[in-house]
C-alpha cells in the first residue's frame, strides 16, 4: 500500500481543509508513492522517535505535531529540524502530520467524551458542515456539579495523568466546563465568553492563570501532551481498523518531562 492511498483515506475523515491557516498538516517527508507496511503513530517527531522508527523499520511515521511547522530554509545537519529530514529521509521513512484538521475533526469530540461533557459545542468554531459546526476545543456540561478539586480528579482519571496543576480554589462549584487540548492559554477569553466555570488545558502561564481567576475562570493545567496523548491510541485504533493489512504501533513516547 502507497503513502497517497493512506492520506488519501485520512483526508476523507480528517480534513486538511479543517486546518487553521498558520498549521502545516500533511506529507512533511517522503514519497508519497513510498510502499508502506509498518506505520509508528506517535504526538512529535522527536530524536527518540525517529531512531525507533528506524530500529523498527518503519515505513510510515504518523504524528500529531508536524516535524515542520515554521520555514526550514536549508536541509543539512547543521541544524535540528534539518538532521531529523535526513535521518527519515536517508532510512526511507514518509513522515505524515494531522495537527489542527484533527483537532477541529476528532480531538475536542474525544477530550470531552473522556469527560463525560454533554451539550458539546466547539470552544472556536472554525467551520461547518452540512450545518454540524467543527473547530478547536469545546465546551460542554458535567452531568451533575462538581468540584474543582473533583474536576481535578475526573481529569487525573480520564487522562490518566499522576498531577495536575490548578489556578483557584479546590472548594469552586462548577457545572460548565471548557476543553482545549495542547496549548489553549490563547483561548482563555473564548473559554470565559462561552460561560464556562473551569477550563481544562495545558501550558498555562502564572499571569495567564492569575488573569483568569481574577474574571472567575478557574484552569485546570493538564499539560500539553497530558491531553493530546489521547491521539496516540486513537489514530493506532484508526489505522488497524482501516487497513488491516498493516502492521501498526505507538512509540514509546511519553511525557517530555519528570517532576522531581
Amino acid at each position: 500500500m502507497k503513502v497517497e492511498t493512506i492520506i488519501k483515506e485520512l483526508d476523507l475523515e480528517f480534513p486538511r481543509t479543517f486546518a487553521m491557516d498558520w498549521d502545516n498538516p500533511g506529507l512533511q517527508v517522503g514519497s508519497s508513492r513510498k510502499e508502506v507496511k509498518k506505520v509508528l503513530v506517535a504526538l512529535d517527531a522527536t530524536n527518540e522517535v525517529i531512531e525507533e522508527c528506524i530500529a523498527w523499520h518503519a515505513d510510515l511515521l504518523l504524528t500529531h505535531h508536524p516535524l515542520l511547522l515554521s520555514g526550514i530554509r536549508q536541509i543539512n545537519d547543521g541544524s535540528m529540524h534539518g538532521r531529523k529530514v535526513l535521518m527519515l529521509a536517508e532510512n526511507g521513512i514518509a513522515h505524515y502530520a494531522m495537527h489542527t484538521n484533527y483537532d477541529a475533526a476528532k480531538m475536542a469530540e474525544l477530550a470531552g467524551a473522556r469527560l463525560h461533557l454533554q451539550n458539546q459545542v466547539p470552544l472556536e468554531q472554525t467551520g461547518c458542515v452540512d450545518g454540524v459546526p467543527y473547530g478547536i476545543g469545546c465546551i460542554g456540561e458535567f452531568e451533575m456539579e462538581l468540584t474543582a478539586q473533583e474536576c481535578c480528579q475526573l481529569v487525573k482519571e480520564a487522562f490518566q495523568l499522576p498531577h495536575v496543576r490548578l489556578f483557584g480554589k479546590k472548594e469552586t462549584k462548577i457545572k460548565k466546563a471548557a476543553v482545549c487540548p495542547g496549548s489553549g492559554k490563547s483561548m482563555i477569553g473564548e473559554a470565559l465568553a462561552g460561560g464556562a466555570q473551569i477550563y481544562i488545558t495545558g501550558d498555562i502561564g502564572h499571569h495567564d492563570g492569575l488573569d483568569a481567576m481574577d474574571q472567575g475562570l478557574s484552569i485546570i493545567d493538564a499539560g500539553h501532551y497530558g491531553i493530546e496523548q489521547i491521539f496516540i491510541p486513537h489514530m493506532e485504533a484508526w489505522m488497524k481498523t482501516h487497513f488491516g493489512e498493516l502492521e501498526v504501533k505507538r512509540a514509546k513516547q511519553g511525557e517530555p518531562f519528570e517532576v522531581i
